[in-house]
């Protein structure tokens, strides 16, 4: 019985002499060798992947053990996890979970998320009928047993980044006020790396506005005087985190397309902002909002010379063409103001949605 006690003790264990002073040569370190099988490992094949409002997409992500090609060892029940990373990492977002012939999806992705499948070790996550909200990070998280391991992706949606304030003027909004006008608006607000692309594609905007990580920020690419200083560099100022009760700023919106008809009305005469809500509404649409107009401009190329309301009560008009007397300098939505909305007289642009 002894005999066989030395055997299994040296079948785990060895020594090495002590790297240090060689006083202590003669001490050893001893190794134990644990056998503890294959390690578990989640790998998403694409880190970033691009879509769009309305559209489906699948997100990566595939799981298997590090010295088999198997997907589980079969002795213990894989559970599959998603969650969306907020923007400081903190909180994590209840998307889907999967555990045998388990299935469950929370808040808005009911009804709109499932697991790819397409084969025993695949955990890739589609989303159907992709929003705006749908955008940002998510974490693909793997459970066999005491072993798990996570991955992560990051949704893209193509769209556009604009600037928005209210009638009142310029930095009359705090962060909750911010965020609910980008949603009036047809768009979410944007977060850091949307309006990055956006100063990155030539977004110039002075006035700083909310992001959805609660910084304020504004994108500079022709740095001068009252931006900052005309001797700096072109980039993204930062203005810190601010108490989002209190502080006022403008807002940086974002929008992606849209299912449905963005077109200016033709109609006879001018109108009065209640006209226009009513004579695109007896065209069988209602009066556009400002994230239309936007993503009309910016990913269908709409080009119309027509100053006409929105729904918030602005004037402006979308130049994909730049011409003299439409904008001669750069293609742009332009900004005509918030007019009186019982006397002045403007076109209208309408939205109609599919069905």
């Amino acid at each position: 019985m002894m005999s066989l006690l030395f055997l299994v003790l040296i079948s785990v264990c060895w020594a090495e002499p002590h790297p240090g002073n060689s006083s202590l040569e003669d001490e050893r370190i001893i190794h134990i060798q644990e056998e503890n099988g294959p390690r578990l490992l989640v790998v998403a094949e694409q880190a970033k992947i691009f879509s769009q409002r309305g559209g489906n997409v699948t997100l990566p992500c595939k799981f298997y053990h590090e010295h088999t090609t198997t997907a589980g060892s079969g002795t213990h029940k894989i559970r599959v996890k998603w969650t969306k990373l907020t923007s400081d990492y903190l909180k994590e977002v209840d998307v889907f979970v999967a555990m045998g012939h388990h299935r469950k999806s929370y808040g808005k992705y009911q009804g709109r998320v499932f697991l790819r499948e397409s084969s025993e070790n695949d955990a890739s996550l589609v989303i159907t009928n992709v929003m705006l909200e749908d955008y940002g990070r998510y974490k693909c998280e793997v459970i066999e047993g005491l072993e798990d391991d996570t991955a992560v992706v990051a949704l893209n949606l193509e769209g556009v980044v604009f600037p928005y304030s209210p009638r009142l003027g310029r930095y009359n909004l705090n962060f909750h006020e911010a965020q609910q006008a980008c949603l009036d608006q047809d768009s979410i607000i944007a977060s850091f790396d949307q309006l990055y692309e956006a100063w990155r594609s030539g977004l110039d905007w002075c006035n700083a506005g909310w992001l959805s990580d609660g910084s304020v920020q504004y994108p500079i690419t022709k740095p001068r005087e009252p931006c900052g200083g005309k001797n700096t560099v072109p980039g993204v100022r930062n203005y810190g985190f601010w108490d989002k009760d209190k502080s006022r700023y403008d807002v940086f919106c974002f929008t992606s397309n849209f299912n449905g008809r963005f077109y200016y009305l033709i109609h006879p005469t001018k109108l009065t902002y209640d006209e226009a809500v009513q004579a695109c509404s007896k065209d069988g649409a209602q009066i556009a909002k400002v994230g239309q107009i936007f993503a009309a401009w910016k990913l269908l190329g709409y080009d119309r010379c027509d100053a006409g309301w929105l729904a918030d009560g602005s004037v402006r008009y979308p130049i994909s063409k730049p011409r003299k007397r439409c904008s001669p300098n750069e293609a742009a939505v332009r900004f005509v103001g918030f007019p009186d909305k019982k006397h002045k007289l403007y076109g209208v642009y309408c939205f109609r949605a599919y069905n």
